[in-house]
């Protein structure tokens, strides 16, 4: 949504109780929420911040902009879970209220220390003529949900980038602190910046070096880096924007990836061994993925649905943006698996035998086997004129497409209305998540992952299964 930038920084105290009641309405009247994903209460949505456990529970922030669905002054919104399933608003929220985030509080990360949660995030600051300072700042939010603010900055943009400098992710790597930062070079390429707490202090930071990840810098910009371990191997997650399509086949705007490696080298500072650059999702919007290991040491990451410089369909509405399932990492056989966590099978409330089905709630899971040497073609959100979300699964030909031209309010049509990725020619299984907007899904237990937003119209209700196909059917509340 194109608004006015004098609408998207207006200050918070003076949108009036008239006009946020307005946008609530209005919000409210959408056809196409959610039940089992998070939203924002009004306005955008994007970036998962602050992703940690603290107190006993899960913690995660999204940035919000509430006025509309448009990226304007952002403040981060507060939610906790005791079971990565049900996230719930607390009320709490990090405004942009301080001098070191003027314009904005960015994306960044948090970490539990002693007894507080410590926020790492990029403070957005512009001068009178709109010159950018972007400053990595720092909260401490206590067990009642008070945020304190540090009036020193952490980390000042340095020489060698432009004003494109965000996302701080901390990390414990062997008892040391650690933090990397997404950068634009001066020569306009992306990379990364490493630090590390002098003497663990989080509130003193000296730069180790840029991280050397086998990255050409094709990229104009790297948001989004993070760092998990899973089995001992670094996973780095980020999002390249402009990334050459010679390195890597992508469809949606911007592409969102990672690099398996076998070694972090903190001196140097290198990741090391194998490195291949994959897609994380193959879906049309997945992105700014945020993961942290978690304290039992499992790998846990969560995306926005949705991508930067995007109309969607709900934007008329005053509000976009939702937050993808919690998954967490594997690694099988040198291949990375994402994995919903267990716990979203206690949003089961009916289990049948996988029909095609005249209506359904399109709030639903389903679990299914394509045989080999089969063509399988499902349609989801199906009228009964044939039209609908279109999954194939080719085990003959080795192939996986997502088609939603027939299906709802059409959106990003210059960027293709299909998506598809290579699996074996071989027996393949399907798990897929349904959410009256969303639609998620894993193939092969999780090696590749397609998660989307759909927007059907009124009486696009049905599931129609070709025959063959085996599997159950679980509604969801």
């Amino acid at each position: 949504m194109n608004l006015p930038t004098e609408v998207r920084y207006r200050p918070y105290a003076d949108w009036t109780a008239e006009e946020r009641a307005t946008i609530a309405k209005n919000v409210a009247s959408s056809p196409w929420h959610t039940t089992y994903h998070l939203e924002p209460k009004t306005g955008l949505l994007n970036d998962p911040n602050g992703f940690s456990f603290f107190n006993g529970k899960f913690q995660l922030f999204y940035q919000n902009w509430p006025f509309g669905a448009a990226h304007g002054l952002k403040q981060w919104v507060h939610t906790e879970s005791e079971d990565l399933v049900h996230f719930n608003e607390t009320g709490v929220v990090l405004l942009p209220d301080h001098a070191h985030d003027s314009h904005g509080a960015y994306s960044g990360s948090a970490y539990e220390i002693d007894d507080k949660l410590f926020l790492f995030y990029t403070g957005n600051v512009r001068d009178e003529n709109w010159v950018r300072d972007p400053l990595q700042i720092g909260a401490w939010m206590d067990k009642e949900g008070q945020i304190e603010k540090f009036e020193n900055v952490l980390i000042q943009q340095p020489s060698d980038v432009t004003e494109h400098f965000r996302d701080p992710q901390i990390f414990d790597y062997k008892g040391q602190f650690y933090a990397i930062v997404g950068a634009q070079s001066l020569e306009k390429s992306g990379f990364i910046k490493l630090y590390k707490a002098v003497d663990n202090n989080v509130q003193n930071w000296e730069l180790v070096g840029d991280l050397d990840f086998g990255g050409t810098g094709s990229e104009y910009m790297i948001e989004c880096p993070n760092l998990v371990f899973v089995d001992g191997k670094p996973v780095l997650l980020y999002s390249p924007q402009g990334l050459d399509k010679s390195e890597l086949a992508y469809d949606n705007i911007y592409p969102n990836t990672y690099k398996v490696f076998d070694h972090f080298d903190t001196e140097a500072p290198a990741l090391t061994g194998n490195g291949t650059l994959e897609n994380l999702d193959y879906g049309f919007e997945a992105y700014a993925t945020q993961g942290f290991n978690a304290p039992d040491g499992r790998a846990l990451i969560v995306s926005w649905i949705g991508l930067p410089d995007v109309d969607y369909p709900t934007d008329r509405y005053d509000y976009q943006g939702a937050m993808s399932l919690v998954k967490e990492l594997s690694i099988k056989d040198g291949k990375l698996y994402q994995t919903p966590v267990a716990a979203m099978e206690t949003l089961r409330q009916t289990t049948e035998t996988l029909t095609s089905k005249s209506a359904t709630n399109n709030i639903y899971e389903l679990e299914f086997t394509v045989p080999a040497n089969t063509t399988a073609d499902l349609m989801l959100f199906a009228d009964e004129a044939g039209n609908g979300l279109r999954l194939t699964v080719d085990t003959e030909n080795g192939k996986v497409i997502l088609d939603r031209s027939a299906c709802g309010k059409q959106y990003a049509t210059d960027f293709g209305t299909s998506r598809d990725c290579d699996i074996e020619t071989a027996e393949t299984s399907i798990r897929l998540f349904a959410d009256k907007s969303v639609v998620e899904i894993f193939v092969n237990g999780g090696e590749k992952v397609f998660t989307s937003r759909v927007f059907p119209t009124e009486n696009q209700t049905g599931l129609v299964v070709p025959k063959g196909i085996t599997g159950t059917y679980y509604e969801l509340g």
